[in-house]
């Protein structure tokens, strides 16, 4: 039985010869306790028509056709279009919950999660006393699978951790018991083993709810592993149109039509080319560790230990290698790229054990001699549109390190130096005057790679280079890449929790956990044959072993 219909869902924007449509034409169907997953790349539509049925949607846009939705008790359906907002006012939250991508915007920092468990609870249930809101919040909190549910009722959102946050947003949402659940990207910036354990928490309470008819959800995704794992049923949206909807396995096995089928065959493809047996040792570390003063109080004649970050991490990176260092939130995967790049020194960090880049001891150099070999060994970082700033164009982004390393070049020789790196990375010369809001996600990626790679060094550090990417993007940002160490015979240190990623990429791979390395070796036979029970349940999570 159908819980809440598109009917001829159309969202655009502008008028006239200007009007483009977000969503067109769309016909959709989420039935009583039926998981559904609406999948497609950045601009395909998807989030619009989750906003839809709450009204959400952006000013300016106009939305056209019906969304039919089956009220309780038998009172058959309504148009959520046609009502006043008044109305839907009452549905939110009530009857309709959502749960958006990023917790820490969605969450409010001035808050303790738990009063903002209770204001969700005390706007539909007015009469319910505060200390039974206190206990159902509290219960909420334990449902989600919150450590000491007690404690951290009390916790504001910047004292949890990126999953415990997004459970806390899931409390919220459930707080009212909704009939119907918008999951918005619930999982994007979760590690793998925490994606799984988020959706299998909305299985759960799905089930807990079958006894008030059945809960309804529908999953908003890039995600495809995810969708197999998850949904019942997937509908597949391209530039606001529907491709393709039907039975999730039926979708995955047997697609019909052509985007879907480029869809499920988007995953990264490992195309590397051997090390050479006597290539140079580029960048080499021995006993690196990090530690942090502890932020707990000490006692008179005790000093509080400091928190140690990473724990006598040893490698060796040689020239047209790639290493992946994988792990968990937590795990010290960051940390490690901040120690090698030379970044922790002005923090309160506590930085020991060697790091050996291009033969010079990383540790003892001079800030001048540093600066100097930093042309050398660069980073291309997870936001490409956080790493590049919107006050400059795209010359001036990409020529900024060559005015510092390369002061005496001409402006002539400055320019064809940009364009012949942008041409590199496949950006046309048009590019150069505009700014980073006027690229796609995959583009502003490419201008990132450009920027590090006009300073022709040989060691890259890539953190999380293609996880704000979709599927189809990330596969060509992970080709350029392979391309650029074949031509370049680049060193790389990939640091990412997409075990696809680093299959794809890796010559070997190291397991970060708690700071320590767990295992390390040559990927495909680590794949095939982990030996530790971390890993394994790392493969696991992600569908690899």
């Amino acid at each position: 039985m159908s819980l809440l219909r598109y009917e001829n869902l159309s969202i655009s924007f502008g008028s006239g010869r200007r009007e483009k449509f977000a969503v067109n034409h769309l016909d959709l169907e989420i039935g009583i306790g039926e998981r559904v997953a609406l999948v497609g790349e950045s601009g395909s539509g998807k989030t619009l028509t989750a906003l839809a049925p709450l009204r959400l949607e952006p000013e300016g846009a106009k939305v056209s056709g019906k969304i039919l939705w089956n009220q309780k008790d038998g009172q058959g359906t309504v148009d959520l279009l046609s009502l006043p907002i008044q109305d839907i006012r009452e549905i939110r939250g009530r009857e309709i919950a959502m749960v958006f991508q990023e917790p820490m915007t969605a969450l409010n920092p001035l808050f303790t999660v738990g009063n903002q468990i209770i204001e969700a609870v005390q706007i539909y249930q007015p009469l319910i006393s505060k200390s039974d809101c206190i206990d159902a919040a509290i219960d909420l909190l334990r449902k989600t699978g919150i450590p000491e549910p007690e404690r951290r009722f009390h916790s504001y959102p910047h004292q949890l951790s990126g999953g415990q946050r997004q459970r806390a947003m899931i409390a919220m949402a459930l707080a009212c018991k909704p009939r119907l659940l918008i999951a918005d990207e619930p999982t994007t910036a979760l590690d793998v083993s925490l994606r799984l354990q988020i959706l299998d928490l909305l299985k759960e309470l799905q089930e807990e709810s079958k006894d008030q008819g059945g809960m309804g959800i529908l999953l908003i995704t890039h995600d495809l592993n995810l969708v197999k794992h998850f949904a019942q049923r997937v509908a597949v949206l391209h530039q606001g149109n529907l491709m393709e909807s039907g039975p999730t396995k039926q979708v995955f096995t047997q697609p019909t039509d052509p985007y879907t089928k480029a869809l499920v065959n988007s995953g990264p493809v490992r195309d590397l080319a051997p090390v050479m047996p006597l290539a140079p040792v580029l960048l080499k570390t021995e006993d690196l560790s990090v530690a942090y003063p502890s932020s707990e109080s000490s006692s008179w004649f005790k000093k509080a230990p400091a928190h140690k970050v990473l724990k006598k991490v040893s490698f060796n990176l040689k020239q047209g290698q790639t290493i992946g260092v994988i792990g968990e939130s937590g795990s010290g995967k960051t940390t490690l790229g901040m120690a090698v790049l030379g970044l922790l020194g002005d923090s309160a960090a506590q930085v020991s054990g060697e790091v050996d880049v291009l033969g010079s001891d990383w540790q003892t150099l001079k800030p001048v001699e540093r600066r100097a070999m930093r042309s050398s060994l660069q980073v291309i970082f997870q936001d490409p549109f956080g790493s590049l700033s919107p006050r400059m164009n795209v010359m001036e982004i990409v020529a900024e390190g060559l005015d510092v390393h390369f002061p005496k070049l001409s402006a002539t020789e400055r320019e064809n130096r940009v364009l012949d790196i942008l041409k590199e990375v496949g950006i046309d010369r048009s590019a150069l005057t505009r700014y980073p809001h006027e690229f796609s996600g995959g583009q502003r990626q490419r201008i990132a790679i450009a920027r590090a790679l006009i300073l022709r060094p040989q060691i890259l550090v890539l953190d999380e280079p293609t996880s704000a990417l979709d599927v189809s993007i990330q596969k060509q940002v992970l080709a350029l890449l392979t391309e650029l160490q074949k031509k370049y015979n680049l060193a790389y240190l990939m640091i990412s929790h997409d075990l696809a990623v680093i299959r794809a990429m890796s010559h070997e791979v190291m397991v970060l956990k708690d700071g320590k390395v767990v295992e390390f070796g040559d990927t495909e036979t680590l794949i095939k044959s982990p030996r530790q029970t971390y890993t394994k349940e790392l493969f696991a999570a992600a569908e690899l072993a």
